[in-house]
């Protein structure tokens, strides 16, 4: 008879949302009270905060010294929204797409944009395309770790780096938890509500010097508006990338976003962020693999994320249900979890296939991921039996 008892541990902290994420350890509310706050953000000190979040985030990435660095609106979608709308129509260009938000900027640039020379390199949820058939005299936009499938490029290797074509990258459940080939990035766009569980609405994006010149040097057809500007009489507008923001930023979630900073250095920087993103994953993946009714959604080991954690029940009776059925009983799986108070928010992302999402990155324990594991045993035993009955 299956044991249905409640394990005995539970997380310390039951966020494991994909994004807001979990803050990090020790955070509180008092950590910001020396926020700059009912000023001026073009005030020196407001400036100089705004720059030293830049400055210190170019630092814990590693970013080169002659790549740039802004805030911008709109979070990591703002930051992908200004490249896309800034950049492309210099050339063809090859969009790649294994889950929803690549297949969103698809949508940007075909029916938006309407470019005619937009080439779709697409796959299912939990396969990579084929990412050599990717055209080096191409622009490409791709995103490195797709958060709603769990499914990351391994490397860039498939970059050519005699390419012609820029290469814009939606890193933001990636940054501060994969290797990132900056070599390879021209356009690299993150948000601080993933990896470093910052607030949300801000957006960062990062230029290479060819994405600079291509700025300086290419003007769209189409009109810009305020908060897609970059460039000004052809020149870019530094003053953007060393804290003079395109629009009023909240110095609040600044504050949040410096004490981010502060705890990932303190822990050893970008080594220390990633590794404890692997160590997080490693917990899950050894629980699957001793667990017969779910595995990961990505098919490829080399391919799964060690963020957004996507997995889907195997089991052969809840497989064998359709779609909606198989939704129905992940939203009473997830349901039991959060009303125990032990994991909110890991139901799969609406356009992805039913499933569990689980944020592993680094602001997560791993203790609480280890006392995780018992209770999705536990919900999923729960949920199966209700079922059962119902039938």
């Amino acid at each position: 008879m299956t044991d249905l008892s409640k394990p005995a541990m539970r997380p310390g902290n039951p966020r494991f949302s994909s994004g807001p994420c979990a803050k990090h350890p020790g955070h509180s509310l008092e950590n910001l009270k020396s926020a700059f706050l009912g000023r001026s953000h073009r005030a020196s000190e407001g400036k100089a905060r705004l720059a030293s979040a830049i400055d210190r985030t170019a630092t814990l990435l590693g970013l080169p010294e002659d790549y740039r660095l802004a805030i911008v609106p709109a979070s990591d979608t703002g930051a992908v929204e200004l490249a896309l709308w800034s950049m492309l129509g210099a050339r063809g260009v090859d969009m790649l797409a294994w889950e929803s938000f690549g297949k969103g900027w698809i949508t940007d640039v075909v029916k938006q944009l309407k470019l005619e020379d937009a080439r779709i390199l697409e796959s299912e949820y939990g396969i990579l395309p084929d990412l050599s058939q990717v055209d080096p005299s191409r622009d490409v936009v791709f995103t490195w770790n797709g958060t709603t499938s769990g499914v990351r490029v391994p490397n860039a290797n498939w970059i050519a780096a005699d390419r012609q074509g820029l290469t814009i990258c939606d890193a933001t459940s990636a940054a501060f938890a994969q290797p990132l080939d900056w070599a390879k990035l021209d356009v690299t766009t993150f948000s601080w509500q993933k990896a470093l569980g910052g607030e949300g609405a801000h957006g960062m994006l990062a230029l290479s010097p060819r994405a600079v010149e291509r700025l300086e040097t290419y003007t769209p057809s189409w009109p810009l508006p305020k908060i897609f500007r970059l460039t000004k009489n052809g020149k870019l507008i530094e003053g953007v990338f060393q804290g003079a923001t395109i629009n009023t930023p909240s110095m609040l979630c600044v504050e949040d976003w410096l004490d981010a900073l502060d705890w990932a250095e303190e822990i050893g920087g970008l080594q220390a962020l990633m590794a404890r993103a692997d160590e997080n994953a490693d917990v899950l993946t050894q629980w699957i693999e001793h667990t017969p009714w779910i595995d990961f959604l990505a098919q490829a080991p080399e391919t799964r994320s060690n963020t957004s954690v996507c997995l889907k029940i195997t089991d052969e009776a809840v497989s064998a249900l359709v779609e909606d059925d198989q939704r129905a009983f992940v939203k009473q799986f997830a349901a039991l979890l959060d009303a125990e108070g032990v994991a909110f928010d890991i139901g799969a992302h609406r356009d992805a296939p039913p499933g569990l999402r689980i944020w592993a990155g680094a602001t997560v324990e791993k203790s609480d991921l280890e006392a995780l594991t018992p209770w999705l045993d536990w919900a999923f035993a729960q949920t199966k039996s209700s079922a059962a009955e119902a039938a």
